[in-house]
């Protein structure tokens, strides 16, 4: 995962940021939702079929899954719900941005396979987010696999704007599924011998 040697990096230009958003009174669950409704036009862009435009959006709408957390930890106003919000919001965000996707690659002629890569990154996504989810609620880390969110907005990002995006997708609709049996396997060793 890249996420979190990336997080690591760049805590020195977030923490002055999100001092800052936290002195104006901006909340970090008004960031949260701030960050899931700009992805609302981001899916009509797709839509559309303005991809690279597109891939720009999605990149900045991204910035806020950084920020909202950041400001919560710099003016100590984390809590349960906040996290619970955050991820949540993540997951309406992820499949807003397919499908806009999927709206626009629904007028193309011949386009059935991009449809079902679509689809199966939507699950493999989900499948990521719940076992993590459900390994958690029985007390066990998963933190495990190769594509997390992060890597899965900055592919789709990328390849938006460089116009690959039936690449990303194989790329996404295999290692999301992937990704969510890694963590079911890591789960598995975590609890041999310890179930009956």
């Amino acid at each position: 995962m890249l996420s979190e040697p990336l997080r690591k990096w760049t805590q020195g230009i977030r923490a002055p940021i999100a001092r800052v958003l936290g002195r104006l009174g901006i909340s970090p669950n008004s960031l949260t939702a701030l960050g899931y409704l700009l992805n609302l036009p981001v899916m009509y862009v797709l839509a559309t079929g303005r991809l690279q435009v597109g891939g720009i959006l999605v990149a900045a709408a991204s910035l806020f899954d950084a920020l909202d957390g950041a400001v919560a930890r710099e003016m100590g106003q984390t809590s349960t719900f906040g996290a619970f919000f955050d991820s949540v919001m993540d997951r309406f965000s992820e499949a807003t941005v397919l499908l806009g996707l999927f709206l626009w690659y629904l007028q193309q002629h011949g386009a059935r396979t991009e449809l079902v890569l679509i689809y199966a990154t939507i699950v493999g996504s989900l499948m990521v987010s719940y076992t993590r989810a459900r390994a958690e609620g029985l007390g066990l880390e998963c933190k495990t696999g190769l594509l997390t969110r992060f890597e899965r907005v900055a592919l789709l990002s990328i390849a938006l704007i460089v116009q690959r995006v039936p690449l990303a997708l194989w790329v996404m609709a295999v290692l999301t599924n992937v990704t969510a049996l890694q963590r079911v396997y890591h789960v598995w060793r975590l609890t041999q011998g310890g179930d009956r």
